[in-house]
């Protein structure tokens, strides 16, 4: 998805791919994603917040379940 692309382009920092995807979860039903990748609503709340400190297993789990995947490429 290219916003989360964006967003991570624009600030490297954690915090902002756990905000966009907070976003892209919200667009889509938080409590529908949640059940879809098996995380407590609240937990995922937490999780994709500004001091969140989401685990890789949440973040793969939430991306799956909004129909994406984690890569990683070399760096340019």
């Amino acid at each position: 998805m290219q916003y989360l692309k964006t967003a991570l382009e624009q600030d490297s920092e954690p915090r902002a791919l756990l905000i966009a995807l907070r976003r892209v979860v919200q667009a889509r039903g938080i409590a529908k994603i949640a059940k879809t990748a098996g995380v407590e609503r609240e937990s995922l709340y937490r999780a994709l917040s500004t001091r969140g400190n989401a685990r890789l297993s949440t973040l793969t789990a939430v991306t799956k379940a909004v129909g994406l995947r984690l890569t990683v490429e070399a760096a340019r």
